[in-house]
């Protein structure tokens, strides 16, 4: 029962991240077809890095969940030192 909860824990963190992961690739598509997508706030360039950023948060959770709570060969219990 438990390990089905847990499971699910994973299952939904995994889309969680994707869905963000995805909404913010989508703006910056948006960004770089239509770059009037900013509108008076002007820098484009900016809110593509934003962006990008948020995309980068979000693909870094997802790789933290898949490397230490998959149940994988790349699960770790602890962090190695040296």
């Amino acid at each position: 029962m438990a390990r089905d909860m847990r499971e699910q824990f994973i299952a939904a963190s995994k889309l969680h991240f994707h869905a963000h992961i995805e909404k913010h690739r989508i703006n910056v598509e948006n960004l770089l077809e239509n770059a009037v997508g900013v509108g008076k706030h002007g820098d484009v360039m900016d809110t593509i890095e934003k962006e990008l950023e948020e995309m980068a948060k979000y693909h870094d959770l997802l790789e933290m969940l898949e490397t230490y709570f998959n149940g994988n060969s790349k699960k770790k219990k602890y962090i190695e030192v040296g």
